[in-house]
């Protein structure tokens, strides 16, 4: 029962971490971390990522256009592509050290050791791919958040609103977290109908080691 268990935690907090990282790399290439509508032109809407700006007409449709320089960009879009990209990297390298520590894996069954330890390190690696996706996601909209009520900026002006790629960046975040904590719960697990089968064992053979000696030793 307790294998069992654990082979189900393993499995769930798996699947929240692939689900967390597929999102993330969503999160990397979406161009709707920002959105700006025109009051003056309601038929016109604008779109930021990290990569490029959209912009979306009714006429026209949506036209894309790549930045042309890396340090070009604000500072909070350059750090938020290099944690993004580590971001992707660190969850698809967790996703693969916990696979290979799945107990349901026939791999390396008489090396449990060498599981519980790639899936401490695989859960290490997801949270640490959670946090560097949270980091850039939470920044970004607390620019947004400061510049939209910031008083020195005309009311005629448009503002910045939170696009959708943020909200798919925090999902992101929080499931790969959460999938590295199941995986550590999994590891916590003990066993316990092996350990108590584990002592039964033990009590016997020291029974049976008494009854031998009493036999070697008759009274008189």
């Amino acid at each position: 029962m307790a294998l069992v268990f654990r082979i189900v935690l393993q499995s769930v907090g798996l699947l929240f971490s692939l689900l967390g990282w597929v999102l993330s790399c969503l999160t990397n290439y979406l161009p709707h971390w920002k959105n700006l509508n025109l009051d003056l032109n309601e038929m016109e809407n604008w779109t930021m990522g990290l990569w490029k700006t959209c912009v979306i007409q009714e006429e026209v449709g949506r036209q894309c256009k790549d930045f042309d320089s890396f340090l070009a960009l604000p500072a909070e879009l350059r750090i938020s592509r290099i944690l993004m990209f580590l971001s992707n990297g660190l969850g698809f390298l967790g996703l693969l050290v916990s696979g290979f520590g799945l107990d349901c894996l026939r791999i390396g069954d008489r090396q449990q050791d060498l599981k519980k330890r790639l899936l401490i390190l695989g859960g290490v690696l997801l949270w640490t791919s959670g946090v560097t996706a949270l980091a850039p996601v939470s920044w970004v909209a607390y620019l947004t958040v400061e510049e939209f009520w910031d008083e020195t900026i005309p009311e005629i002006v448009p503002r910045w609103e939170f696009g959708e790629a943020l909200f798919i960046g925090w999902s992101a975040g929080f499931s790969l977290l959460l999938g590295g904590c199941l995986l550590h719960c999994a590891v916590c697990s003990t066993p316990a109908p092996e350990a108590s089968g584990h002592y039964a064992v033990a009590e016997m053979q020291d029974h049976c080691q008494q009854l031998e000696m009493k036999n070697t030793n008759p009274k008189i």
